[in-house]
């Protein structure tokens, strides 16, 4: 199972990014709480891209927090410095057994035990 990190979603609401939302329709990843929180919770956004990215959200099953992952994040974050919003999606993913679907994985890419990839790299 894939969970998509919030840069993807916002990437794939964008018009150049046609093969993205094929990935998205094809995959159907499921979303953290977390990037819902980050993505709609933009301050700056505008109204049209609002409405899209909450059209995308409620189109994909949301994963929510377990006391595991906060436990995992406050792991991930002694290890090394990672954004809180980061150390909960990758703890989520580590948790449940995703594979984490980001177009920074450089990010999490000291995390040996995430498996992590770009769909924007592939094919």
């Amino acid at each position: 199972m894939v969970l998509a990190d919030s840069n993807i979603l916002i990437y794939a609401t964008q018009p150049e990014y046609s093969k993205l939302r094929q990935w998205l329709l094809d995959t159907l990843p499921k979303v953290s709480i977390i990037s819902r929180v980050e993505i709609l919770g933009y301050h700056k956004q505008q109204e049209a891209e609002q409405a899209a990215l909450t059209e995308l959200l409620d189109n994909l099953e949301l994963v929510y927090l377990t006391p595991a992952c906060y436990e995992i994040a406050i792991q991930l974050r002694q290890r090394q410095k990672l954004t809180l919003g980061d150390a909960l999606i990758a703890a989520t993913c580590l948790e449940q057994g995703y594979t984490l679907a980001t177009a920074n994985t450089s990010d999490f890419a000291w995390i040996d035990e995430l498996t992590a990839f770009n769909p924007l790299e592939a094919g």
